[in-house]
Order: structure tokens, then C-alpha cells, then sequence
């Protein structure tokens, strides 16, 4: 089965001179746009309880390229402003659907530098791309093939705070396809001193990809530190940082791509935890080595790859008592340390912790495909539900 996917396929890029300097102009009459737009809406908000919509910032955008205060905005291609606006208007539209908090202006040092460019804007012909306002295409390292017979239908160019170029490029994919059915299904439990661990048994190592660079970040963290606040020396010690991070983040996105596509792969049903990482990372003795472990990209990354080839994802209440309950018998501990790795129940069944938390979690996902209940006896919690609310993704008709 084929299903409808368009997907981002991101490139790096190195941009002439004079391409840099344009993009860098792009960038700050969209960052201009945007908090102008943003302090227009705010105001007519404080002053007249009204509510401003996409429409009325465009008509305000045209009317401050008319100033001669802001006629540079004229100089770069107006579609990744109006673009901006759009952005500006999603960001209300989920601040009043309470789903995000209000929307705040961008910062010229720490917001992302990008700009967005629709059809209308750039021209994609023989494998180059040529954007509005540039004489020469981009020289683009494809370090893979678009789909074939794919035309992109948006282009977003950004630099990333260590100073590389990126171009992604958004297109339909007709070659996702739902993989064939099978009976596997794998409870997976998240951890620290293992990254997971399976229902089968197999436990996956945390790479720990920041303790490998954890030296050299502090010692150039520690030169950056020393470095006066605006000179040229403090932007090329925050370079270096920038980059150390960078590596970072690409052998830890690069790692749970591998393993999400394998877990997707082999097996029809996916359980998983319903973990907050952000009240997690409270915790300051163990914030470090969760961010490390980056549990909620892995969940995202499982999601998605989930729908697009036909599987199931099933997220299990957080306060399921996966690692105190016996998988065999159903005992119910009342209490688990952290420091217990293995415990004998009164049945007499040794239990691995994190195996058993797999084996409970994927009971628990199971019973919810066939009944929506819990399959163990379940403490109560304080508004007298029960603790094992599983929230199964969603899948297309």
C-alpha cells in the first residue's frame, strides 16, 4: 500500500560570497518582519482588544516597504516575509487553541537563521536549485537522490549556529510504502545505563555521545568564558563550541535513525512509556544524562516512521508500575530504588529490571489493542482511574 508522504530531504550547501551575504540579509528582514508583525498584533491586542489575522499584517507589510525607513525590505524576495507572517499566524492559532504558550519575539543571536521559500520563489531544473534574488544555483552536496520524477514544492534554506548551510527540500515521496503485516510485537523500556531494552531480551547500549566530547566542550566552554562580551576573539571561541555540539547532535540523530528504522522494520506493534523528559530533567543528578539519551526525539522518530509504513505505536501511562510488577505472576512491589537492577519475587522468578518493565509494557500495549484495559491487578491512582491509560497513535484510515 502506498500512502501520500511528503518529507523534507536536507542537504548542506556552500554558499559564494555573495549568496552568503544575501541569505544573511534574508534572514534579518524576516526576523525584522516577524517581531514588527508580532508587536503590531500585541498592541491592538493591549489597546483595543483586537484581534489582527494574517491578512492585516500583509497589508502592513506593504505599507512599511513603502517607508524609507524600512525600503531595505524590498531588496530581498518577499515570499520568505510573507512567509514569516504565516508562521506568526500558526503560532496564534496555537496559542489560542491552548496548545503552545504566546509567541515570542526573535532574538538576533539565538533564533534560528532561516528563511522559506515556496514555488513561487525558486526554480528546481537539471539537479539545481536557483533562488529568487540570486544569479547563481546553489552548489548543493546531494549526498542522496530526490524521489524520482519529484518536483520540491517549498525550499528552506538555514545556517545552524556552528555555521554550516542547509537547504531542505520538500516533496512528495511515493516510494514509502506500508511494509507487509506481521504478528511481532516488542515492549520497549528507556533507560540510562542501556538506551533500551527489548521484550526479547536484547538491550541496546547508550552510546553516550556527550561524555565522548564532554572534555573538549568543557575546555572550549571554559575559553569562551574568558573571552571578552563582542569581540572577534569570543565569536570564534563560540564557533568552536558550536561546532562540538554539532557533532554531537549528528552521531545522536544518527544513532536513533538507525535504531527506529530497525524497531519499525521488524515489528508490528511498538509499546513504549509515556515518559515527561522535561519534568525528568528536574532531577540535576541524572538532567545530563537524559538530555543525552534524547527519549523524546526517539519517540517522535518512532512515531512517524510508524505511519508511514502501516505499524502501531502504543504509549503506555507513565504511571504504569512497570518495573515493581511481576511479569509472571502479577505481584505488585511496593517499592522499586533505582539501585535494584535485579529482584526475585515471591513466586520465585528472578527478574531482570529493565527486561521485566519490557515484558509488563508490552502486556499492558497488548491489552489495549484487544480490550482497553489493563491486564495486571493496578494501583489506584488519586481520581480513581486506571493507572495504565494507554494512548495508542494515531493511524491512517
Amino acid at each position: 500500500m502506498t500512502t501520500h508522504v511528503k518529507r523534507t530531504f536536507k542537504y548542506r550547501f556552500y554558499p559564494t560570497d555573495a549568496q552568503a551575504a544575501e541569505l544573511s540579509r534574508t534572514f534579518g528582514c524576516v526576523r525584522k518582519v516577524y517581531n514588527m508583525a508580532l508587536a503590531a498584533r500585541t498592541q491592538a491586542w493591549v489597546t483595543r482588544q483586537e484581534r489582527v489575522n494574517y491578512i492585516q499584517t500583509s497589508a502592513m507589510l506593504t505599507a512599511w516597504k513603502k517607508t524609507e525607513e524600512l525600503a531595505y525590505l524590498n531588496e530581498v524576495s518577499s515570499v520568505p516575509l510573507q512567509q514569516a507572517l504565516r508562521h506568526l499566524q500558526t503560532a496564534f492559532t496555537h496559542f489560542f487553541g491552548k496548545r503552545a504558550k504566546y509567541p515570542r519575539f526573535k532574538s538576533r543571536k539565538k533564533s534560528r537563521r532561516s528563511a522559506e521559500y515556496t514555488t513561487s520563489a525558486f526554480r528546481f531544473r537539471d539537479g539545481e536549485l536557483r533562488l529568487a534574488k540570486m544569479s547563481e544555483p546553489l552548489r548543493i552536496v546531494w549526498s542522496r537522490p530526490l524521489p524520482e520524477g519529484v518536483s520540491p514544492s517549498m525550499a528552506t534554506v538555514s545556517q545552524d549556529a556552528a555555521g554550516r548551510w542547509f537547504v531542505s527540500l520538500l516533496c512528495d515521496d511515493p516510494g514509502i510504502r506500508h511494509l507487509p503485516a506481521t504478528d511481532a510485537a516488542v515492549g520497549i523500556d528507556a533507560g540510562l545505563e542501556h538506551l533500551l531494552t527489548l521484550s526479547t531480551g536484547e538491550k541496546i547500549t547508550n552510546p553516550r555521545h556527550e561524555r565522548r566530547d564532554r572534555a573538549a566542550l568543557a575546555r572550549e566552554q571554559r575559553r569562551l568564558a574568558n573571552k571578552e562580551n563582542g569581540s572577534a576573539n569570543r565569536a570564534r571561541a563560540r564557533l568552536k563550541v558550536a561546532k562540538i555540539h554539532a557533532r554531537i547532535a549528528d552521531r545522536r540523530r544518527d544513532t536513533l535513525h538507525k535504531i527506529t528504522t530497525r524497531l519499525v522494520r521488524e515489528n508490528q506493534t511498538i509499546v513504549i512509556e509515556d515518559l515527561t523528559v522535561r519534568n525528568m530533567v528536574k532531577n540535576h543528578r541524572l538532567a545530563r544524562a537524559i538530555s543525552d539519551a534524547a527519549w523524546s526525539e526517539f519517540r517522535s522518530m518512532l512515531e512517524y516512521k510508524a505511519v508511514w509504513y502501516g505499524r502501531e505505536v502504543i504509549a503506555v501511562d507513565r504511571w504504569f508500575p512497570s518495573s515493581k510488577l511481576c511479569s509472571a505472576c502479577g505481584t505488585l512491589r511496593e517499592a522499586m530504588p533505582l539501585n535494584v537492577r535485579t529482584w526475585t519475587c515471591d513466586c520465585g522468578i528472578t527478574h531482570d529490571r529493565d527486561v521485566n518493565a519490557a515484558h509488563n509494557l508490552l502486556a499492558a500495549g497488548l491489552a489495549v489493542t484487544v480490550c482497553g484495559a489493563g491486564v495486571r491487578p493496578q494501583r489506584s491512582t488519586p481520581d480513581r482511574q486506571s493507572a495504565t491509560k494507554q494512548k495508542p497513535s494515531r493511524r491512517e484510515p
